[in-house]
């Protein structure tokens, strides 16, 4: 979930004396405000109650939607994309290929549904990221000819 510059307002909260210190832990940890952390798990809570079923991840690549015990939201979205079926016949197709229940590809769509900007920008840098890997292994095995 990149975040662009956007316009922010001022918000005050009193909150338990254990919750702002394991706050500070995690923000020194994360080496990122305690600001924009808990901005960061305030957004994810109020996606995730908005969305059943999609959780947030993190890794290399940064925080992620995704299914709980899935994958991430922008690889079902993909592949959905990918696929002849359209409408609640992709859905049930997704669903078949990946082994996964209709209302989970429903989780994922409706989430897309919500944040596609978010979702069609991380499927474009893998797209990117994909390309770039493979001009360079086609390089490589140039170079070894």
């Amino acid at each position: 979930m990149a975040r662009a510059r956007r316009s922010t307002k001022t918000f005050s909260a009193r909150w338990g004396v254990d919750v702002v210190e394991r706050l500070d832990r995690r923000s020194e940890s994360a080496r990122t405000s305690k600001s924009e952390l808990a901005e960061r798990y305030v957004d994810e809570g109020l996606r995730m109650e908005a969305h059943p079923g999609i959780v947030f991840r993190g890794g290399p690549a940064g925080r992620r939607a995704a299914l709980v015990g899935g994958p991430d939201v922008w690889e079902l979205i993909s592949f959905v994309k990918g696929l002849d079926e359209r409408g609640q016949a992709a859905i049930e197709k997704a669903a078949e290929l990946l082994n996964l229940r209709p209302h989970q590809v429903r989780a994922a769509t409706g989430y897309y549904a919500e944040f596609r900007d978010e979702i069609d920008e991380r499927i474009k840098r893998n797209a990117e990221q994909a390309e770039a890997a493979e001009a360079a292994w086609r390089r490589e095995q140039a170079a070894l000819a």
